[in-house]
């Protein structure tokens, strides 16, 4: 655990927290002396994410959740509240790519399972977690877009489409609670050292770093400590941004 926790008494939640940087968040919150629930679509695939964090002494709750399904994102909130009683930090990091793929070969079903998981499940998480939040009095939101939400991708319309809308979803939800003491801000990763990256090269990772201005692929470790910064008191002035964390491949 840190010398100086920044989360002591706090509780934390992390979507897609099974693997990559939702499982790097939730450790470091963790380490940070957060309570934590994690979240993602399998149970199984939640449990070495939730062993580790028993292992380091943390308090965890895991929870099998699709975060495109209101009825599972509602039960999900309802249940950490019960458990912990609050909600001061929330990381919505559940995500899926896309197979590259121009547009006009995009099939509706892939078009809708791509915006279903990022853009609705980051709006169905944050409905119930802000809603929570003015419950009690504050709270943090970290959404997790990426550098597609800020340039064009080819071959990544879905994707890219996903994560300019959660970032103008992201500015308008800054606005709407800023003077009710809840920050909302997102964190864009770029190419990172994670099993969606091994998925979308298709294991030729050399095509990432390809991409990487500093020439190596970030960490899980260095999104999640952007994140926690966000949520802590040292990011307090700090809401509506898109802070890119992705080694230049942005600019």
């Amino acid at each position: 655990m840190s010398s100086f926790p920044r989360f002591t008494g706090k509780v934390a939640l992390v979507t897609g927290a099974a693997s990559g940087i939702g499982r790097a968040a939730a450790l470091a919150f963790a380490a940070e002396g957060a309570r934590v629930a994690v979240l993602d679509r399998s149970e199984d695939a939640l449990r070495g994410t939730a062993d580790a964090l028993a292992k380091a002494g943390g308090e965890v709750l895991a929870i099998a959740c699709d975060v495109s399904r209101p009825d599972e994102v509602e039960a999900a909130l309802a249940r950490v509240v019960e458990r912990f009683g609050r909600l001061d930090c929330a990381f919505n990091n559940a995500g899926v790519e896309n197979k590259a793929t121009p547009l006009h070969e995009i099939e509706i079903e892939e078009w809708d399972r791509i915006l279903d998981v990022n853009l609705r499940g980051t709006f169905l998480c944050m409905k119930h977690e802000i809603a929570q939040m003015l419950r009690q009095g504050g709270g943090v939101v970290v959404n997790t877009a990426s550098g597609a939400g800020v340039r064009g991708v080819a071959g990544g319309a879905s994707y890219a489409a996903s994560k300019h809308a959660m970032i103008g979803m992201t500015k308008s939800a800054a606005l709407d609670y800023a003077r009710r003491d809840i920050r909302v801000n997102c964190v864009l990763p770029g190419n990172v050292a994670t099993p969606m990256m091994d998925r979308f090269t298709d294991g030729d990772i050399q095509k990432a770093i390809d991409l990487e201005p500093v020439g190596r692929l970030g960490q899980p470790e260095e999104i999640a400590e952007a994140v926690l910064w966000m949520c802590s008191d040292l990011g307090a002035f700090v809401t509506g941004a898109s802070i890119a964390v992705d080694g230049g491949w942005s600019l």
